[in-house]
């Protein structure tokens, strides 16, 4: 065995003694649960109490791995050593308690076990299933995942809340934060630039309450977008025109519709001699191009010092020389710095918002710069507005958990009080499936372009049919 990963010797104490899990009757912990139904297929029956069996081997060996290893000296090991390390320990335990398993059985309770001491436990694979959006745990015992755009509980639990709030721990204490009852709430980003969010009792009523977005290490591109039907081509067509030509372009949305995805998209169409800032919470944007610069804003620590906001990254954005700036989110005082940076000459600057259309997108707009402070009169706000942003592009999760981009929409100025839009594209929603599955189709509305004029300037001089309505099948 490996010794120098082991804690020291110490004088043995007093042992429990332990009833091997091999003897233990599974009768006794069958009969508090309800009796299961006549026809249920044996192999289920065998396959449930295999399961609640490697349950209970993994969490005693757990507890005997942290009493063993030198966590310490865990830092340093490789990965070889400490797996053998572990192998060891487990082998160990499962002879001196006379516990028989198979191989396959054996390996995934190793693999579980290494999840435990270095990863993340039970959350370990499903941050490694690539079919896995969001993770969401509710509790120790409730851990749901998102698939497709649906919900899903899964069958992976945790052993306690303790264990739950181990994990969490583990997390946030790698980035330099921390997470208790006097501060209840945390954001961090894992290793793999996933983002994380926790909040813990007592604010969390019934357990702490977890969600993880994963971070998708392939970014999806304008075709792929475009094969998966999020838009058409003459969509796409339109829309490399407007971000090659430099118009401003905000990316509206709900939680998870899909708007730093098609941020991704969109800013494949940016010339790669431009310089682009980018400013996020968490670095979620992967953008191709040659000279680009990312920040990332910084919560203040535990005293309550070293916040670094959006809107002072923003602000030092400005005067790095950026031919395009683009703002993850835009949800707070930063609002204001982004619309005078798009009005100041750096056109083609890009952003999402939480909205659930474009005519709420822009109220939401209106709202922030209420929010921060600024007195000015409403048609000053919406003619500010209206000077800076050209484009509005609705991302939308619809019912059946696909994304589609809904809408398109320009504003084109101001007729009196009131910003002025025009919609060129939309998606037609016509029915349902007896699979709950939408039916619907994308369409041109008709209108041309407000901008037609400045894509052709540019060279980018789209057909007329582009603009013709599509009639439903």
């Amino acid at each position: 065995m490996f010794s120098k990963y082991k804690k020291p010797e110490a004088k043995p104490a007093p042992q429990a003694v332990v009833t091997p899990i091999a003897e233990a009757k599974p009768e006794a912990a069958v009969s508090m649960r309800r009796a299961a139904p006549a026809a249920a297929p044996v192999a289920v029956d065998k396959e449930l109490k295999r399961k609640q069996r490697m349950g209970d081997i993994k969490l005693d060996l757990h507890r005997v791995l942290l009493d063993n290893l030198n966590l310490a000296a865990l830092e340093h090991a490789s990965e070889a050593d400490l797996r053998a390390e572990i192998n060891a320990i487990s082998a160990e335990h499962l002879n001196d308690n006379a516990i028989v398993l198979g191989r396959e059985d054996r390996i995934t309770l190793n693999k579980e076990l290494y999840d435990e001491v270095t990863g993340l436990g039970p959350l370990e694979t499903l941050l490694q299933d690539e079919s896995v959006n969001d993770i969401l745990v509710n509790g120790p015992q409730q851990i749901f995942v998102e698939r497709s755009g649906k919900l899903e509980l899964t069958d992976v639990t945790f052993k306690d809340e303790r264990h739950l709030l181990r994990i969490i721990d583990k997390i946030v204490s790698a980035v330099g934060r921390r997470v208790d009852e006097s501060n209840p709430y945390v954001d961090a980003r894992l290793k793999d630039g996933s983002r994380f969010n926790a909040m813990v009792p007592p604010v969390a009523v019934d357990g702490s309450l977890v969600s993880i977005r994963k971070f998708k290490k392939d970014k999806l591109g304008i075709d792929d977008l475009v094969q998966f039907g999020a838009f058409t081509e003459e969509m796409a067509a339109y829309l490399q025109a407007a971000v090659a030509t430099r118009l401003n372009v905000i990316v509206s949305g709900g939680t998870g519709s899909g708007k730093t995805t098609t941020l991704n998209a969109l800013s494949s169409f940016i010339d790669n001699a431009e310089r682009i800032l980018t400013i996020e919470d968490t670095a979620e944007l992967q953008l191709q191009q040659t000279h680009v610069g990312r920040m990332e804003s910084r919560p203040p620590n535990v005293e309550g010092k070293g916040e670094v906001s959006p809107r002072d990254c923003l602000k030092n954005a400005l005067r790095m020389r950026p031919d395009r700036i683009i703002v993850g989110e835009t949800r707070g005082e930063e609002v204001i710095d982004m619309l005078q940076a798009m009005n100041t000459g750096h056109d083609g600057s890009m952003t999402t918002i939480h909205a659930n259309s474009a005519r709420d997108g822009v109220s939401r707009l209106e709202n922030m710069i209420a929010m921060a402070g600024i007195e000015m009169p409403l048609k000053a706000v919406r003619s500010q507005i209206s000077s800076a942003v050209n484009l509005i592009v609705q991302a939308s999760r619809l019912q059946d958990g696909s994304r589609r981009m809904t809408s398109i929409t320009e504003i084109t100025g101001m007729e009196g009080d009131v910003i002025s839009m025009q919609e060129i594209f939309r998606y037609q929603r016509v029915g349902l499936t007896p699979e709950n599955k939408i039916i619907g189709h994308f369409t041109a509305t008709g209108v041309r372009s407000h901008y037609a004029e400045r894509f052709r300037m540019w060279g980018y001089d789209l057909p007329s049919s582009i603009y013709e309505p599509v009639a439903a099948e």
